[in-house]
C-alpha cells in the first residue's frame, strides 16, 4: 500500500513544483519588464491550485494515461499583456524564455540535492532516503523535459513566442497567424501522427534525444557533488 502511494507521489510532487515555478517565472519576468497583469490577478503565487487548468492539468493527462497515449498537458497560463511591456517584442521573448530557463535551473538544484543525498547517506538508503532520491531523480527529468518540450516552436508553447521575437516583423506577423491553430496542430503532431506513424513521433525524435543528453550532464553534476 505504501509503495502504491509513494510511487505516484514521487512523480506528482516534482511535477507540481516544476509547473508552478515555470508559470510563476513568466509572471515575475513580465512584472520586471513592466507588465503587472499577473500580480494584479494574484497569479504570482506558489499555490498550485492557482495554476491548475481543469482540462489541461487533470482531464486530458488522465485520459491519455488511460488510453496509453503519450501524456502531455498544461497549467493555466500566467496572464501576460505584451502591450504593457516596455519593449513588447523583446519583452515577450524574455517572458517566454523565463519558464524553460527556470526549469533548467531547478534541474541543477535537483542534481545538487541528489548528489548531497548520495554523499551523506551512502549506499545504504532507508525508506525516507529512497523516497527523496526518487523525487530528486524525477525532479531532474521532469524539469529538463518540461524546458525542452516548451521550446518547441509550436503555438502556444514558449518556443513560438521566442521565434516571433527572432523573425523580422513581417514574418513574425505571418507566423503569429498560426496561433489560433496551435492546439489542433499540437494534437496532430503529438497524438495523431505518432499513432499512425510511430517512427515520426515528435517527442521521440526531436525532444527525447536532447532530454537524454542534457539529463546525462545533470547526473554528471550529481555524481561530482556526491564525490564520485
Amino acid at each position: 500500500m505504501n509503495d502504491t502511494l509513494l510511487q505516484p507521489a514521487a512523480l506528482i510532487i516534482p511535477l507540481i513544483l516544476a509547473i508552478v515555478f515555470h508559470e510563476v517565472a513568466h509572471g515575475w519576468v513580465a512584472l520586471a519588464l513592466g507588465d503587472p497583469t499577473a500580480r494584479e490577478r494574484q497569479r504570482l503565487s506558489l499555490n498550485p491550485l492557482r495554476h491548475v487548468d481543469p482540462i489541461g492539468t487533470i482531464v486530458l493527462p488522465g485520459f491519455l494515461a488511460l488510453v496509453g497515449s503519450p501524456i502531455f498537458g498544461w497549467a493555466k497560463p500566467v496572464p501576460v499583456n505584451h502591450r504593457r511591456l516596455r519593449n513588447p517584442r523583446k519583452g515577450m521573448m524574455a517572458v517566454a524564455a523565463a519558464g524553460p530557463a527556470t526549469n533548467l535551473l531547478l534541474a541543477v538544484v535537483g542534481a545538487i540535492l541528489l548528489g548531497l543525498l548520495v554523499r551523506f547517506a551512502g549506499d545504504d538508503l532507508g525508506p525516507v532516503e529512497t523516497f527523496a532520491a526518487q523525487n530528486f531523480n524525477n525532479f531532474i527529468l521532469i524539469n529538463v523535459f518540461l524546458a525542452l518540450f516548451n521550446l518547441l516552436p509550436i503555438p502556444p508553447f514558449d518556443g513560438s513566442h521566442i521565434v516571433e521575437g527572432v523573425l523580422p516583423p513581417g514574418a513574425a506577423q505571418v507566423y503569429a497567424r498560426l496561433r489560433p491553430f496551435g492546439l489542433p496542430l499540437l494534437f496532430l503532431l503529438l497524438l495523431v501522427i505518432p499513432y499512425f506513424f510511430p517512427e515520426w513521433g515528435v517527442v521521440r525524435r526531436l525532444v527525447l534525444p536532447p532530454v537524454i543528453w542534457a539529463s546525462d550532464r545533470y547526473y554528471a553534476l550529481a555524481q561530482a557533488v556526491a564525490g564520485g
